[in-house]
């Protein structure tokens, strides 16, 4: 079935008058684009904009997100939407002002007929629904709905007259998760608050990565960097640059005969760590798993280096020996792997073990430190994809 998306923008920012709230600045785009990035990545083969009134900064959003390999036509009113939505689609609302995140649309998405998001928080929602719920701003509904209400009046606020539409139609009500409220779903039509908004959903998107050295390191510096570098805009390539020139400035070090070199790669993977949240954020997700991915060679060129810089410093192949099998074990467990445990080794983990070995020069200990590691890590991982009896 035809999944399309319907999102609102009608509204003036509360702080902004004459500017559609639609249209402020959101992680580096405008709400609209992100909005609309949320639906693409939900499936969405068409999405309708519906509108009162057209800005330039509007028709910009529109065009920009359009971008993305999908139509996106305005609208200004049900029936016209009506016209322009396939009479068998699918059609995920989006409330005028929402901040929300990929896992919550993707449910939605994914739920019955008519579905609507409902919770009772007040901050995170919109019009009361009912004696308990609101409504939490995201709804899915066949596109037979917005035809039921194509005859009303033209005076008649679409986005209230369709709520009450589903609502009445016996939609199942689907409670908002109190996770989505902390990575900061919720309506904003205020500049100041949507930045606040903005940055919630920046750090949620660092949680993705699960292992120890990212949760306890990389992401913190990811959380700390990545609000400036949206609000600098900074493009995504200089962090990838940037990440590559310190990874191979490590790997040059190590080979002149300085092992503490391993130190200058560790800013480069927070640098790939924080642009894979900021591809992520703006839908890149090929170039986030090629940032992801880059971490993984940046680990194993230092690694090997060390061991190469071992095998000059001692004349044995243990350096050699130690490092091309932590990396073997390493990738077959990258590649094992199913759901990560927290504790298992990952490539920024090896890296941030083996580096105080480095600096101390005690290179073949820290080698041997994480070879144990990745064959633990490949144990447990085969041991996790194993049928239980």
């Amino acid at each position: 079935m035809m999944l399309a998306g319907l999102i609102f923008a009608t509204e003036d920012a509360g702080d902004k008058p004459g500017t559609l709230a639609a249209t402020l600045p959101f992680g580096g785009m405008t709400l609209l684009e992100y909005q609309a990035r949320l639906l693409v990545g939900a499936g969405a083969g068409q999405i309708l904009v519906a509108v009162t009134r057209v800005t330039p900064a509007l028709l910009g959003a529109v065009s920009r997100a359009a971008k993305r390999g999908v139509p996106v036509d305005i609208v200004r009113s049900a029936a016209e939407a009506s016209t322009k939505a396939h009479p068998l689609a699918s059609v995920v609302v989006l409330a005028d002002g929402l901040v929300t995140t990929d896992d919550v649309v993707e449910k939605m998405a994914n739920e019955g007929k008519d579905a609507i998001l409902v919770t009772q928080e007040p901050a995170a929602s919109l019009e009361r629904v009912d004696a308990q719920n609101c409504w939490a701003g995201v709804a899915r509904i066949p596109a037979q709905r917005i035809a039921d209400i194509a005859a009303f009046p033209p005076d008649y606020d679409f986005q209230s007259t369709l709520l009450r539409a589903i609502v009445q139609a016996g939609a199942e009500q689907v409670m908002l998760p109190s996770s989505a409220v902390r990575s900061g779903h919720g309506v904003e039509r205020d500049g100041g608050a949507l930045a606040s908004r903005s940055n919630a959903v920046l750090a949620a998107l660092t949680e993705r990565r699960t292992s120890w050295a990212d949760r306890h390191v990389f992401t913190r510096v990811a959380r700390l960097v990545l609000p400036k570098v949206v609000e600098k805009a900074v493009p995504g390539w200089v962090l990838t640059a940037g990440g590559l020139a310190l990874g191979a400035g490590a790997a040059a070090l190590i080979g002149l005969g300085w092992p503490w070199g391993a130190a200058v790669a560790l800013p480069g993977v927070a640098a790939l760590a924080t642009g894979a949240a900021l591809s992520a954020l703006r839908g890149e997700e090929t170039r986030a798993a090629t940032q992801e991915h880059l971490i993984g060679v940046i680990a194993a060129v230092v690694v090997l280096a060390l061991g190469l810089s071992e095998m000059r410093a001692d004349a044995t192949l243990d350096g050699p020996i130690l490092a091309l099998t932590g990396i073997a074990a390493a990738l077959i467990g990258e590649r094992t792997q199913a759901r990560v445990k927290r504790w298992w080794g990952s490539p920024a983990g090896y890296l941030l073990l083996v580096t105080p070995f480095a600096i101390a020069d005690r290179v073949s200990w820290g080698l041997a430190l994480i070879t144990i590691y990745t064959f633990v890590t490949l144990s447990a991982a085969v041991e996790s994809r194993r049928e239980k009896p």
